[in-house]
Parts: C-alpha cells; sequence; structure tokens
C-alpha cells in the first residue's frame, strides 16, 4: 500500500515590502500517478488559497513574488511538511532565495505542478521540472 500523501498550495507574495509564503493543504489519502495532475482537489486548495489572499487586499496591495512560479501545487508526505517544510519556508522568508527553495523542494516532494489560468482552457496544471 502506498504512502499518504498531502497536496499544498504555496504561494509567493511581497506585501508592504515583505515576503510572505500562505500555505493551504489538504490530506490526497493517496499518492497520484507519475502522470496524474492534482485535478479537482488541486483546483480546490488553489481556490481557497487565493480567496484568503484576495481576503488580504482590505489591508493592503500584494503583488507576486516569483513571477509565474508564485503559485504552485506540492505533494509530500506528512512527515517532509511537518519537518521539512517549515524551515524552508523560513528560509525562502528571509532570503527571497526562490531557487534554492525550489531545489530543496524538489527533494522533499513527490511532485510539484505551477498553477496556472488560460481563457478558454480554465485552470491548468503544468510539472514544475
Amino acid at each position: 500500500m502506498s504512502e499518504a500523501t498531502y497536496l499544498i498550495a504555496i504561494a509567493f507574495i511581497e506585501q508592504e515590502g515583505k515576503r510572505f509564503m500562505p500555505l493551504g493543504g489538504k490530506s490526497l489519502g493517496k499518492t497520484l500517478g507519475f502522470d496524474e495532475a492534482p485535478g479537482p482537489k488541486g483546483e480546490e486548495i488553489a481556490l481557497e488559497l487565493l480567496l484568503r489572499l484576495f481576503q488580504r487586499t482590505e489591508h493592503s496591495n500584494f503583488r507576486r513574488d516569483a513571477g509565474d512560479q508564485s503559485l504552485v501545487i506540492v505533494e509530500m508526505t506528512i512527515e517532509n511538511m511537518q519537518e521539512n517544510l517549515p524551515s524552508l519556508k523560513s528560509n525562502w522568508v528571509d532570503s527571497g532565495d526562490t531557487e534554492k527553495f525550489f531545489s530543496c523542494l524538489c527533494e522533499i516532494s513527490k511532485s510539484i505542478w505551477n498553477v496556472s489560468f488560460v481563457k478558454y482552457q480554465g485552470i491548468l496544471f503544468r510539472k514544475f521540472e
């Protein structure tokens, strides 16, 4: 039996000159196949995170801080989520080194997808290479 994993939405933003990395996620209950996309559950956690970000605009504006990689969905085990993700997040908030963050994230994740919206196509998940 395969190990259950979590899907985690991660946003990279800058607000009032400070970096923030809001997260949201849900238990997946199973590991996704190699070519399998996050599907409806990935869309749901991305939407929830984006709604939280939208609510932040009442206080001040924010901007994406990692270009097209500013919203990603990650599949990882609960152990890596609890033990490794907090320090990765802290290091990125302090340094802003997105390249190093993704390099380390690739080591602890099963899969990473960039999330985008394309008119007439909807929400697209592109596997991070």
